[in-house]
């Protein structure tokens, strides 16, 4: 891998953030928690990329903030927290048979994107305010 890609990660982290944010103000819920689980995810591989030059074969957000600890990059314990539950949105928010009845969006609601984007958006606050970004 190109080491000079974590900039494309980032881009394609806005772009996942924004999209999120565009489907939540048209009620598609558990979308826009799918792509604020994204949008983090993408953001600490850019991170750890640029930061430690490791790219990380995993899609859990909470991994991601537990390999830069390790490589020397100190995480809040409230990123840690937020990680976590955008993790509970990867799996959830698209399989039909990760729920007992009916598809997944149908369980999803306003309050479940609102928390997810801001719990994204603190994960991308961090991510760029380390990488030295606007």
């Amino acid at each position: 891998m190109s080491w000079e890609k974590w900039a494309d990660w980032l881009e394609e982290e806005e772009d996942d953030f924004n999209a999120a944010a565009d489907l939540a103000r048209l009620g598609r819920y558990a979308k826009a928690c799918f792509l604020s689980q994204q949008a983090a995810e993408k953001a600490l591989k850019a991170l750890l990329i640029a930061k430690a030059g490791r790219y990380e074969r995993t899609h859990s957000v909470y991994a991601l903030l537990l390999a830069a600890e390790k490589y020397g990059i100190p995480i809040p314990p409230e990123l840690k927290e937020a990680g976590e539950e955008l993790d509970r949105h990867y799996v959830l928010s698209r399989y039909p048979n990760a729920w007992p009845w009916g598809p997944p969006h149908v369980h999803y609601r306003q309050k479940d994107a609102e928390s997810c984007l801001k719990n994204a958006k603190s994960v991308l606050e961090y991510v760029k305010r380390i990488l030295g970004e606007k």
